[in-house]
């Protein structure tokens, strides 16, 4: 099964450099989370509403996932300093603590990653490859999604998000 999924991760991972956000035309119409970070610390979805959400589900082992981290460092930085309400929740699918806590060492990810050690929250959210992501808007509704990696601090991106803050 991880090796099926691993494939499916990197043939995402080809499509990075010409991925868009694409309005959300899904099912999924209350999206809820509730989930722990790596300190114990439960986090819920409706907890942020009033800002702009990026839900990415992700793992370790995914190319692309690694390769974006930094310019979703990057573009949290750059809302922030433009005033932007906004927050990333980064969803580890279904692996354990210690693998996780090993990458973020490496890695360095500063945004919040959430533990679905049971992968729950996968089946919840229709999720079937990663990285896939959702932006909530402010009311708590999906309002973009996108499957696979993309460069997140790019001005398109940083615009779409900056225009949903104030609706």
């Amino acid at each position: 099964m991880k090796k099926i999924f691993l494939l499916l991760l990197l043939s995402l991972s080809l499509q990075a450099n010409s991925a868009h956000l694409k309005p959300y035309s899904g099912s999924i119409k209350n999206p809820t989370i509730s989930l722990k970070d790596l300190k114990g610390e439960t986090h819920t979805l409706a907890q942020y509403q009033g800002k702009v959400v990026l839900v990415q589900f992700w793992a370790t082992y995914c190319p692309p996932c690694v390769k974006e981290m930094p310019s979703m460092n990057n573009m949290q930085d750059k809302l922030a300093k433009a005033g932007v309400p906004f927050k990333i929740l980064a969803i580890d699918m279904a692996e354990t603590k210690a693998e996780v806590e090993a990458f973020v060492k490496r890695i360095k990810p500063e945004f919040t990653i959430l533990m679905d050690e049971t992968g729950s929250s996968i089946g919840q959210w229709n999720v079937f490859a990663a990285p896939s992501n959702f932006i909530i808007n402010k009311q708590g509704q999906i309002a973009y999604t996108l499957f696979g990696g993309v460069e997140w601090d790019s001005q398109e991106i940083i615009d779409k998000i900056t225009e949903l803050s104030k609706q």
